[in-house]
Formats: C-alpha cells, structure tokens, sequence
C-alpha cells in the first residue's frame, strides 16, 4: 500500500528483470532507478544533454506526463531505440501519484 507521499514503481531492467522500487517525493525518475542500483549512466546528470536516461513507459503514462520538450524530443528522436509512443528521458520526469504501479522499462544501451 502506497501513501500519498510515495509512489511504487516496476522496473525492467535490459535483463528483462523486473522488481519494484519506491519513488521519493522531489525526485526524477533517473535519481530513483540510480539510486536503486538500475544501468542508467545518465552521464550529464539529469540536463537533457545527452540521452543515456532512456527508458520506455505506458502510451498513457507519456500522454500523461505531457509534452517533451524540445530538448529531449531531439535526443530521443535520435536514439537507436527511439518509440515516438513510449520514449522518455527518465531525468525529465518527475515522481507523481498518477505514476504509482507504473512500469518502467530502461531503454538498451546504445551501440
């Protein structure tokens, strides 16, 4: 059970592993999957500058969150990887109620 304050989240990892973590009020969704431990290098640090945060959600969830910014759709838009329906950059998206239960899936590595 959740409360107000925190927010469950499922994660998948590029093992297809998947476990649950609790997200913390103030924090972006890439803090929370670095601080658990999950392969994302976020290598600029959360400034939308270089796309190492990749991860994929819900159709609904991307509605959800809103529009990206010009920024971020750049970067993903240029990712192997890219789903215009699913891609976010996991520094962009803060913690939520309306994401509690959502799946996270991290996007693979870049060749």
């Amino acid at each position: 059970m959740t409360t107000a304050t925190q927010t469950v989240i499922n994660v998948v990892d590029r093992d297809g592993a998947s476990r649950s973590v609790e997200w913390e009020p103030g924090q972006t969704l890439m803090e929370t999957l670095r601080d658990n431990d999950f392969e994302v290098l976020a290598s600029c640090g959360g400034t939308a500058s270089c796309a190492t945060c990749h991860v994929f959600l819900d159709k609904s969830i991307v509605d959800e969150l809103g529009e990206r910014s010009e920024d971020e759709l750049e970067l993903l838009e240029e990712s192997e990887h890219y789903d215009a329906n699913r891609s976010r950059l996991s520094c962009q998206v803060d913690a939520r109620e309306a994401l509690d239960g959502a799946t996270v899936t991290v996007a693979p590595e870049e060749d």
